[in-house]
């Protein structure tokens, strides 16, 4: 999905007059992606003179770390209003649940989506 790099953004707008669905436009002179309605078309990406529109793989190591500062404050927070520390424990095994059944969704969309490229 793609996202802008608002520090490189020039504002020049070409995204914007260029995307086929209107999803883009400006705020404060950078682009920004109206993710709801965006159609994932890569065109953006292949308009922007200064390859500020980017892809979202490029967050993942931003996202691994919200996940485990998340899980953290989860574990943290059982600790404290369950009054025992073996709570930090359950509470980590059950984000690890959560993570492997998101990891399981994503696997079998892949799958499924694999079958829509062979016909």
């Amino acid at each position: 999905m793609p996202w802008v790099d608002k520090a490189g953004c020039l504002g020049c707008g070409i995204c914007v007059d260029e995307c086929p669905t209107n999803t883009i436009f400006m705020v404060g002179g950078k682009a920004k992606v109206d993710m709801k309605n965006c159609i994932h078309c890569g065109v953006c990406h292949d308009v922007c003179p200064e390859n500020v529109v980017k892809h979202d793989s490029e967050l993942i190591p931003g996202d691994v770390e919200a996940n485990i500062t998340e899980t953290i404050g989860f574990m943290n927070a059982c600790a404290e209003y369950l009054g025992d520390e073996k709570e930090k424990q359950k509470c980590l095994i059950r984000m690890i649940k959560h993570f492997n059944k998101d990891k399981i969704v994503a696997e079998k969309t892949l799958e499924k989506l694999q079958t829509l490229k062979k016909g």
